[in-house]
């Protein structure tokens, strides 16, 4: 995402607190993408929009060999910092810069969460993740589903725009609004192989942290998720 929509200052730090425990993030995206992980155990790992580093803690959690972890913002970076220590390797970069600083086929698992559908190069960062992940490595994306952006926004399903959610005290999400025929043909475009595709719903915990949020997740999409490798 560009310096502009990162999630700076006081956005970064309520985002970082909402990442934290809320039934979207922590009880519905973060679950689903551990789940198509599978056994990370001795991995090396790529985590694209590290946030505050909460998948870098979960995947280390589950014995990962290492985790580098990629983040446009520094105050996410530094909440990141502050959960990881020394555990994990950060880098303070914009995904909308190709990602140099690092080597030919040196991932085995990258994994971009609720990440991609903000980036305006999203071609070259998936070129870039293609040339990282060592062949069969696997790659991990959740975005956004299209009908609840279509469900939300209105207007024709097949725009291809930039939207605004609200968010927190006063502030908004940008992100690209996209179907899902545009979300998937880009990363078959750029050379991968769908293995899998998940539609989460909340779990049972997100029930006791927000019953209204956890129903909502069960009567219609909130996030896509999908598992591809790379031939």
């Amino acid at each position: 995402m560009t310096a502009e929509t990162a999630y700076h200052g006081e956005m970064g730090r309520q985002f970082a607190l909402q990442a934290t425990g809320s039934a979207y993030n922590a009880h519905t995206d973060r679950p689903a993408m551990l789940r198509l992980a599978g056994d990370v155990s001795g991995l090396r790992v790529l985590d694209l929009g590290c946030g505050a580093g909460h998948y870098a803690a979960e995947l280390l959690s589950l014995r990962a060999g290492q985790v580098v972890g990629v983040e446009g913002s520094e105050t996410l970076l530094q909440a990141a910092q502050e959960r990881l220590a020394d555990r994990a390797v950060l880098h303070h970069h914009d995904l909308e810069e190709p990602l140099a600083f690092l080597k030919d086929q040196s991932f085995d698992l990258a994994l971009m969460a609720l990440v991609y559908h903000h980036i305006n190069a999203r071609a070259q960062l998936l070129a870039e993740v293609r040339r990282v992940l060592r062949p069969g490595g696997t790659l991990l994306v959740s975005t956004t589903h299209p009908t609840s952006d279509w469900t939300y926004f209105g207007g024709s399903y097949f725009a291809d725009e930039r939207v605004e959610l609200p968010f927190g005290d006063g502030f908004a999400l940008s992100y690209w609004r996209m179907t899902l025929e545009k979300f998937l043909g880009e990363l078959l475009g750029a050379g991968f192989v769908l293995e899998e595709l998940a539609e989460p719903r909340a779990t049972q915990q997100a029930r006791l942290v927000d019953p209204r949020r956890y129903d909502k997740t069960h009567r219609q999409p909130h996030f896509l998720a999908v598992k591809l490798r790379r031939p």
